[in-house]
């Protein structure tokens, strides 16, 4: 494989389709001028563009897709040379470095699992990404590739939440568990018994039980639940964020006055857009794989597509495979002693 970063794209994923894949891989060859892309999908859609595409990004032709309404155990059955399993496999194969999809996430779990496999000590991988708090950022994982968890997969969750959140420059990251209350005693059985192995992790900076509204107040770098937990906290702090940004467009409308008061607050609104904008966070990894693959929202604009496009990039640039594996050894070997 090529020493240049190259990005597998499942171009027929999500409600756009290929049209907004196909924008945001150009905007993205573009602004990355040592990428490779390679898109999959439709036969008829992307052979009629292929020659008017820079010669960073090919295409593979297919003429299946994993629709929405897939069950992933028949996807995987049945839709094997589908765009997402053709882009899942280019990275199994090593013919890609990563790949990014904003297809349905359980065939895309599914797909990973059979054709990359999870790494030694890993026994499902967890989609994560970080989130903006006050203090910086925290890592949020599981957020919806499994929404029935043991106690030993939060712990493998823990483990890599914390690789993550190193190689983005955290020297200890503040790992706790998502609960009702911060109490030893609060929770279900699976929050007792994870913190009971995580307690006992010495590699880790285990802090406690953590309640929702503290993660954005910046009380820990890295929060583990399952993914059903997880997923309703991500969408219902998405749908905040969008009544929020919709909420200051309209307190600028109308009034002159307003108007001229939004003029002066652009800088302002700009910043805040770029940190808050759920759009610009869009990407989550499905950590645990043997290689990388990006979970878009199915419903992202192009910006979002690009932020997923920019999250495989910078994982494939810092190795972050190795550095999991390599730190799920060490806490796997410190828990056994």
């Amino acid at each position: 494989m090529s020493s240049l970063v190259h990005i597998a794209i499942d171009a027929m994923g999500g409600d756009s389709g290929p049209r907004l894949c196909i924008s945001a891989a150009l905007k993205f060859a573009e602004l990355n001028p040592s990428v490779q892309l390679t898109l999959v999908g439709d036969r008829q859609q992307l052979t009629s563009i292929q020659s008017s595409l820079p010669h960073q990004i090919q295409i593979i032709p297919v003429d299946e897709q994993v629709k929405m309404t897939d069950r992933p155990s028949s996807a995987l059955r049945h839709k094997r040379n589908s765009s997402m399993a053709v882009a899942v496999q280019m990275v199994a194969d090593g013919k890609a470095h990563a790949c990014v999809s904003a297809g349905n996430t359980g065939a895309l779990m599914a797909f990973g699992l059979h054709l990359v496999g999870t790494m030694p000590g890993i026994e499902r991988p967890a989609i994560c990404k970080a989130v903006p708090t006050k203090t910086g950022s925290c890592w949020i994982l599981d957020l919806g590739a499994n929404l029935e968890c043991h106690a030993e997969n939060l712990r493998q969750f823990a483990v890599m939440g914390d690789a993550l959140a190193r190689v983005a420059g955290v020297t200890a990251p503040r790992v706790a568990l998502l609960n009702v209350g911060i109490e030893a005693q609060k929770g279900k059985s699976l929050q007792q018994e994870a913190a009971h192995l995580l307690e006992g992790q010495d590699n880790l900076n285990f802090t406690g039980f953590i309640e929702a509204g503290d993660i954005y107040r910046g009380g820990a770098d890295v929060v583990v639940c399952d993914g059903f937990t997880g997923n309703v906290l991500l969408k219902a702090s998405e749908g905040v964020a969008d009544l929020l940004r919709d909420s200051l467009k309209q307190a600028f409308v109308g009034h002159l006055g307003f108007k001229l008061a939004a003029w002066f607050a652009r800088p302002v609104l700009k910043k805040w857009a770029g940190r808050y904008d759920p759009a610009r966070l869009n990407g989550a990894s499905l950590l645990g794989l043997k290689g990388i693959v990006v979970k878009s929202h199915g419903t992202t604009t192009e910006e979002g597509f690009l932020a997923a496009l920019n999250v495989a990039y910078e994982q494939a640039l810092n190795g972050i495979v190795d550095r999991i594996a390599a730190a799920v050894g060490r806490n796997n070997n410190t828990e056994m002693r």
